[in-house]
């Protein structure tokens, strides 16, 4: 880090909850413009949070803002997670978009974000990976969810950045029994989907997932794989044009992810929750 220290303006916040501590933390550096990207690094490493962003000028004219995403490891073009806790925080701080969609600005490109009844919901972007999941890949990732295929009802690529692949399955108890291998899942970011009965689960949501890292740990709740998957399941009529995803179950959360599609549009949204304002001496 740098010989003596500056100020940032700071915010860690919850994102797809509107309770605190029931969703997926981020923390967010604002007015971030002086720093480099290795001190940006560092502190991510710091935070040791999924996800810490930077709050930045936008270079594009069209963009709003400008956010950089970094996990403990590597700096991401894009996520979910950061982009919807970003764009609170950006807004919270006094932040103004230009016209009505808000334009986040980052290492993907620009990424519309929208305002409905207070909640935040980003425009999916393109896949750039789809179709069915090769047997070479599927193969370690049935045995590193320790199953067969006769478990599963389908696997997809739904790669918008990250490298997510999807397995779908016939139940949400399914998917809660999972009890992975990382070992063998290492290198792999695996999403694991299925639908909730309404007459077992209650009817507070249509999907249930689950989102497991290459890093070798579950994510609590996963815009980016939420989208993809999003793109996947209405793409092929398995899901309706309106629904919402539970994630982060067995970690104790209680993630609701909204999706919808309008115009041709999927949009992915969340509540966000701020839990802590202060500063940030880097």
């Amino acid at each position: 880090m740098r010989q003596g220290s500056t100020k940032f303006s700071f915010q860690q916040v919850d994102v797809f909850s509107s309770k605190a501590l029931l969703g997926n933390p981020l923390a967010v550096v604002i007015g971030a413009d002086s720093l480099t990207a290795s001190e940006m690094a560092a502190f991510a490493r710091w935070t040791n949070l999924s996800e810490t962003t930077f709050l930045l000028q936008p270079r594009s004219a069209d963009a709003d803002y400008r956010v950089r995403i970094f996990t403990p490891v590597a700096e991401l073009p894009f996520a979910g997670h950061p982009t919807l806790g970003s764009c609170h925080t950006w807004l919270s701080s006094g932040g103004r978009p230009k016209s009505g969609e808000i334009v986040q600005e980052c290492e993907a490109g620009l990424v519309h974000i929208r305002r409905n009844n207070g909640r935040l919901s980003f425009e999916a972007p393109e896949l750039r990976r789809s179709g069915p999941v090769e047997l070479d890949t599927l193969t370690p990732v049935l045995k590193g969810l320790r199953m067969t295929s006769d478990d599963i009802v389908d696997a997809n690529w739904v790669d918008n950045g990250p490298g997510w692949l999807a397995v779908q399955l016939r139940s949400r108890a399914d998917v809660l029994a999972l009890r992975p291998d990382f070992s063998v899942l290492s290198g792999l970011r695996v999403g694991v989907v299925a639908p909730w009965d309404p007459t077992k689960d209650g009817r507070e949501a249509d999907f249930e997932v689950r989102a497991f890292s290459a890093a070798g740990f579950e994510d609590p709740v996963t815009g980016s794989l939420n989208a993809g998957i999003a793109q996947w399941l209405i793409g092929n009529g398995i899901a309706p044009l309106s629904y919402i995803a539970s994630q982060g179950t067995v970690l104790g959360r209680e993630g609701r992810v909204h999706v919808e599609l309008v115009e041709d549009r999927i949009w992915v949204g969340g509540d966000v929750t701020t839990c802590i304002e202060g500063v940030a001496a880097l």
